[in-house]
This record gives C-alpha cells, sequence and structure tokens, in this order.
C-alpha cells in the first residue's frame, strides 16, 4: 500500500513571489518599486550617454590646443586648401560633425567667439570635463534636474568668486591692456610678433572710442588689409585708409596728391551698354568712326564733369554689368591730373564713406564739392620686402571714428592666422571695454574656483552638496590641460597649485616658461575678467541643456 502524502505547506514567501511574477511594480513617471533613486529608462539612459560621449569627443579633439603650449591643427578642406591654427573657435566652424549634440559644442565655441574673442578653446574643454562629471552622477543615480540646478546654483557662486579675485583697470593704463593682449597671444603662431602686433591692436581700439564713456566697440570700425611680402613685424597701422591695389597709371596719371579732394563714384566711366545681351552690326565705316567719336565724347564728358567738381582723387566702385573704367577714361582723367583708384569693393563703401566723410555718388549730374571728402596725402607707396604697391590715404578729418590695420606676411597661411591673432588681440581690448575687470591668467580663475566650491560644497546638504563638488572638480581640468600640453606632471602641478591656492595664494598659477608655479600677476600674465566668466557661463548653460534632453526625435 502506498502511503498517503503528506499535506503541502505553502509557504506565504512564495506566494508573494508568484504574485509579484504575475504583478510586475508599476512604474509610477520614472520611479518603481525596486527604491527611490532615480533609474531612468534604458533608452532615455541611452540617448543621455550617447550625446555626452559624442559632445566630449568634440572637446577632446581640441584639448590639445589649449594653452601656451598647445598644438596647432592642420586642417585641409575639400578644395585642397589648407588651414594652420590653434583657435577654437577656426578648427570647429571647418570640423565637419554630423552628431547633433556635438554641433552644439561648435555653437557653444561661436558664441563665445562673439560674446568674448578669447577663450573659445577653454569653453569647449571646461564643457566637456562638465559631461564628464555629469555622466559619473548620473551612473550614481542622480536625477538630470538635480544635477542641472545644482550646476546653476555652482555658476552664480562662480561669478561671485571671479569678481572677488578680479583687479579693475583702467583703459588709460596702455602698458596694462598691451600686456593682456601678450596673454592672448602667447598661445598663437605669431606670438615672436606680440611686440609689434599688442601695440597696434591696443591704439587701434583706443583710437576708435572714447575711453571714458565707451561700453563696447564696433570692430567693423577697424579695416584689415592683407598684403603678402614683408614680414609679420611689418604691419602697421594707419589713421587713414589703405588700399591693397597700387592706383592705376598706365595712361600716365599721378599717384601722389597733397590735399586730396576725393570723389567715390558708383557710375561706370565706360561707354553706354544696352540692359539685354545683344549684337549691333555696322558695316559702314562712316558709321563706325561716328560710334567711336560719340563714345569718346561721352567719356570726356564724364571726366570734365568729375574734374568741375573740384576733385582731384577717383575711387571708382567695382562693376559686374559693364566696365567700370576702360582706358580711354583713364587717360582722360590723367591728362586732367586726376589720381585714379579702381576696383573698390562694394562691401568697403560704408568704410570709405564714413572714413573720409564723402558721399558715394551714383550720377554724374549728382557730383558736386559738398560731396567730396578730403584728406591731407593720398599716396602709392612700395611696401619694403616685396614689389606690392598700396594706396595710403592719410590725415584724414575722420569724423567717423575708424582706422586700417595693413597686415604683412610672407605667404598666405601665415597671413590668414596673423588676421585671426590680431582678430583675437583686438576682442581682448574689447572684452575690457565691455567690462572693466582683469584677472590672472595661468589657469588662475579655474584653481581658485575648484578650492572656494569645494569649501561652499561643505555649507551645502544631500545631492546639491555633491554635484557641486563634482562641478568645482571639472573646473581643475584647465590647470590639468595647460600643464599636460607643457610637459609637466599634470598631478603633481594641479596638487602643488591647489595647496598654494588653499594656503591663501590666489594669484599663484602654471608659469609654462619656467615650468613651475608662480605669481602670475608679478609676471603680467592677465586676461579680460569677461573671457572666463562668458567661458564658464556658456559651458555651464550647454551642459544642462544637453542633460535635459531626454530623446532624439528624427523628423523627415
Amino acid at each position: 500500500k502506498t502511503l498517503p502524502s503528506p499535506p503541502r505547506q505553502i509557504s506565504p514567501f512564495s506566494v508573494a513571489s508568484k504574485v509579484f511574477a504575475l504583478n510586475p511594480p508599476v512604474r509610477h513617471g520614472k520611479m518603481t518599486a525596486k527604491g527611490d533613486t532615480y533609474r531612468g529608462l534604458d533608452k532615455e539612459k541611452d540617448v543621455r550617454m550617447s550625446n555626452i560621449i559624442a559632445a566630449k569627443g568634440v572637446a577632446d579633439a581640441i584639448r590639445t590646443s589649449l594653452g601656451p603650449r598647445g598644438m596647432d591643427k592642420m586642417i585641409q578642406k575639400g578644395s585642397g586648401e589648407v588651414v594652420i591654427t590653434n583657435d577654437g573657435a577656426t578648427i570647429l566652424s571647418q570640423m565637419s560633425v554630423y552628431h547633433p549634440t556635438a554641433k552644439m559644442l561648435v555653437e557653444l565655441s561661436k558664441s563665445q567667439d562673439i560674446e568674448a574673442g578669447d577663450g573659445t578653446t577653454s569653453v569647449c574643454v571646461i564643457a566637456g570635463a562638465l559631461l564628464n562629471a555629469c555622466q559619473a552622477l548620473l551612473e550614481k543615480g542622480i536625477h538630470p534636474t538635480q544635477i542641472s540646478e545644482s550646476f546653476m546654483a555652482a555658476l552664480t557662486k562662480s561669478e561671485e568668486v571671479l569678481e572677488a579675485v578680479s583687479t579693475p583697470v583702467d583703459l588709460s593704463d596702455r602698458d596694462r591692456l598691451i600686456h593682456a593682449v601678450d596673454t592672448c597671444l602667447s598661445s598663437k603662431v605669431v606670438f615672436q610678433n606680440a611686440e609689434t602686433i599688442s601695440p597696434i591692436a591696443v591704439d587701434a581700439v583706443l583710437a576708435i572710442i572714447d575711453a571714458a564713456t565707451a561700453t563696447n566697440v564696433d570692430l567693423n570700425d577697424i579695416k584689415m588689409v592683407k598684403q603678402i611680402g614683408g614680414t609679420i613685424d611689418d604691419t602697421e597701422l594707419v589713421h587713414g585708409l589703405v588700399f591693397d591695389k597700387g592706383a592705376k597709371k598706365t595712361a600716365g596719371g599721378p599717384t601722389r596728391i597733397e590735399n586730396a579732394k576725393i570723389a567715390l563714384i558708383q557710375f561706370c566711366l565706360s561707354a553706354p551698354k544696352s540692359d539685354m545681351e545683344n549684337n549691333v552690326v555696322v558695316s559702314d565705316y562712316a558709321a563706325m568712326d561716328r560710334i567711336l567719336r560719340e563714345e569718346r565724347k561721352h567719356i570726356l564728358g564724364l571726366c570734365k564733369k568729375i574734374k568741375k567738381s573740384g576733385c582731384n582723387v577717383v575711387l571708382i566702385q567695382k562693376s559686374i554689368l559693364r566696365d567700370a573704367y576702360n582706358d580711354l577714361s583713364l587717360h582722360f582723367l590723367a591728362k586732367l591730373d586726376i589720381m585714379v583708384v579702381t576696383d573698390i569693393e562694394r562691401n568697403d563703401v560704408d568704410f570709405i564713406a564714413r572714413t573720409l566723410g564723402c558721399q558715394p555718388v551714383a550720377h554724374v549730374d549728382t557730383l558736386t564739392a559738398d560731396k567730396l571728402g578730403s584728406a591731407q596725402l593720398c599716396s602709392e607707396v612700395t611696401m619694403p620686402g616685396g614689389a606690392q604697391r598700396v594706396v595710403k590715404i592719410t590725415g584724414v578729418a575722420n569724423p567717423g571714428k575708424t582706422c586700417s590695420i595693413l597686415l604683412r606676411g610672407t605667404n598666405k597661411l601665415t597671413l590668414d592666422e596673423a588676421d585671426r591673432s590680431v582678430h583675437d588681440a583686438l576682442c581682448v581690448i574689447r572684452s575690457l571695454v565691455k567690462k572693466r575687470h582683469m584677472i590672472a591668467g595661468g589657469g588662475v580663475a579655474e584653481t581658485e574656483l575648484a578650492v572656494k566650491l569645494t569649501e561652499w560644497a561643505k555649507t551645502q546638504t544631500g545631492m546639491k552638496a555633491y554635484c557641486i563638488r563634482a562641478y568645482a572638480e571639472a573646473m581643475e581640468v584647465v590647470p590639468y590641460t595647460l600643464a599636460e600640453n607643457a610637459g609637466l606632471n599634470p598631478i603633481d602641478i594641479v596638487t602643488e597649485l591647489r595647496k598654494a591656492h588653499v594656503d591663501g595664494k590666489e594669484n599663484a598659477g602654471i608659469d609654462v616658461r619656467k615650468n613651475c608655479i608662480s605669481d602670475m600677476a608679478e609676471q603680467e600674465v592677465i586676461q579680460p575678467l569677461l573671457v572666463n566668466t562668458s567661458a564658464i557661463t556658456l559651458a555651464t548653460e550647454c551642459v544642462c541643456m544637453i542633460l535635459k534632453i531626454d530623446d532624439v526625435v528624427p523628423v523627415r
């Protein structure tokens, strides 16, 4: 006989596990029954990580270009043109970036270029470090909104810290302004020529503003004229106008005019032409002579009217539809002792009119003496170190407060890089006009922020303190990268630098010339406060925006 099986004991735990298996915990929003920690949906997590990795890739690509010992990048375009630069905004604008979040870093660099003009590499490096910090915080289960709120609080505190360590600057102190420009140029290819470029940049900006009342500078009032030949040391500042081509003297016209009366004409000194493309067939010799005679008479009439207005220098705007001038008109103007400068670009007309105080004339009948500009001297000059000629107009009344910089260089690559470097130098002075405070360079601002924010984080509670500490640590990427690019041991240098700042040496920074920590204010390594505040503000805002993206929706 088989024994009856014992009654089955049902464990309460097995019932609970079956119920749990049949009815899994309901996700309320994004919280699960596992606990209160935030564990995002898988897709959301993947999108966020994909965005962070793409943006970090762009930041790492230009990290080696940071600082005076940073490397240059050679960019080869599809057309075969080559660009050599270490300007962050230039490198990123030339890059082919496809990921939408990586494009945000390119736009971030452009924003910094517009706002401050300098620090375009730093802003991307800081953004990359903050994204790295975000990645670690997200993996610990902290909510993205919590992270971005803490970062914005840290940003507000950062601005207070930077204001406290900055020093006010007076625009009449020319030497300090030159030191600020030297610091900006220290990372450029043209650093050896900083002695020439820095005073030119400072004098150019101070010439076009009223230092007492100005709150901004319009850099369109400073015209850059590039001329191949000579060296960068031959670059000069011209209080007036410079044209990169010589005067037209094929017909024996003058090349030097004192007490010049200058007309800027937009009409053509050539025979009239029909609007539509058509041909006139002339078979009779008499008719041909008559056409040539009429053409000659028409052009002579134009030239006489120009002379009658009292003009002795003519600037002729480029024309597309028909010839702006011909040999006959040049011959007549030479006979009338009028100097001719041709091929004026349409974009330059406004600048020329403001500099000379003249008005562009669209028809010969409206050319009168009151529309002429005046200058003490208009002459053609042969440039040293080459056979190129330029026309200089000096001694102008300059009612529009403008000036020109004539850039020289041995080849196109050097000249283009010098152009970008001078633009950055002008932007540094503009930043000081906007916000008249300076701060020491060489990683001083970022290290001071790291130390002060870490102290402040100790006074905060909960998640916020944790996020602010991560923000402070991310700031150390700038001194770390400066040391790394200079071939130093970054961990030793940053630790020593942090200790110096904790001990109260708020101007201690990395001196890459001596490969040690030294007082950057004494070394005259200074930069505008606006460059630092703008870089940190823009980088933080960009990172918070990337954090808040939880899905990418493609639309056809």
